[in-house]
């Protein structure tokens, strides 16, 4: 039984392609973190609309532009084990990759941009500065203006990714897949053909329940089978070193179980198409 490629691969940002929450990270820097935190938290695990605390978060820290920049470094510095990668071996096997993230949108594009995403397919949320905070009567005051506001809009309501997607989607042709840790991200799965839950950084209950797949792994390099399907890691398997090595890990790791199922179906489709040829022991890591 044949398992498809994808060739259009959706990510969420924060929690799946990087260990952290950007807005929490700037509540910590601001010694707020307790509070934004179970804000953060209750929208994620669908308690609560994302709109009804993405105000009141951004209003409680006022950052600086720098400092909602720097979150880029953050970002960065904890990324989630093989997403770079990954993103490298799929881009190079033909597919598009895309971010749709709740993120802000200045560390969201530049780290989008530095594992090789294209800007035009990195979408994020918009924030204004007040024009008169900080030193503004100085040469170069940008990095001092403080938030004023942010542009509301599908990434800033849980149910809104979905919009995004077929906004980026177009009438482009070929299958789609999406992966994101919350709540707003199973919701996008209706405009997608497959929707994979991630709990490889934070593992949410109702994400788990809701996912067709859920991938519990704290690398992303599984991901590369399911989006690209046998062929794909078969080809990758006879490219250079590194992309050999990413090949026998994620077929590795697809033997240890690190894949849940909510469709029989697609779990018999997987079963197929990456188990039962094998009848050798995988070794790698």
């Amino acid at each position: 039984m044949r398992w498809p490629p994808f060739e259009h691969v959706f990510f969420d940002c924060d929690s799946t392609l990087t260990t952290v929450e950007g807005i929490d990270v700037l509540a910590e820097t601001l010694g707020k973190r307790q509070r934004v935190e179970l804000l953060t938290q209750a929208a994620m695990n669908g308690q609560v609309d994302l709109d009804e605390v993405y105000e009141k978060r951004l209003r409680t820290l006022r950052p600086t532009r720098q400092q909602v920049r720097d979150l880029r470094h953050a970002y960065k510095r904890n990324m989630v084990e093989d997403a770079a990668p990954v993103i490298a071996a799929l881009q190079a096997l033909g597919h598009k990759v895309y971010i749709i993230s709740g993120g802000l949108e200045e560390p969201v594009v530049e780290f989008g941009i530095s594992l090789g995403i294209p800007r035009e397919r990195i979408r994020a949320v918009q924030i204004a500065y007040n024009e008169l905070s900080g030193q503004w009567w100085e040469k170069n005051p940008e990095d001092d203006k403080r938030y004023m506001t942010y542009t509301e809009g599908a990434l800033t309501v849980s149910d809104g990714k979905a919009q995004i997607v077929r906004e980026l989607m177009g009438d482009q042709r070929g299958r789609s897949l999406l992966i994101g840790d919350g709540m707003s991200d199973v919701m996008a799965g209706q405009a997608v053909d497959l929707f994979i839950g991630y709990g490889g950084v934070v593992s949410r209950q109702k994400v788990r329940e809701a996912a067709p797949i859920f991938l519990d792994c704290q690398c992303l390099a599984p991901l590369l089978s399911l989006a690209g399907g046998p062929g794909a890691v078969r080809t990758l398997s006879t490219w250079s070193m590194q992309y050999q090595s990413l090949s026998s890990k994620a077929r590795y790791l697809l033997h240890k179980e690190v894949v849940s199922f909510n469709d029989e179906q697609l779990e018999s489709k997987f079963r197929k198409a990456f188990l039962e040829p094998q009848t050798a022991p995988i070794t790698g890591g």
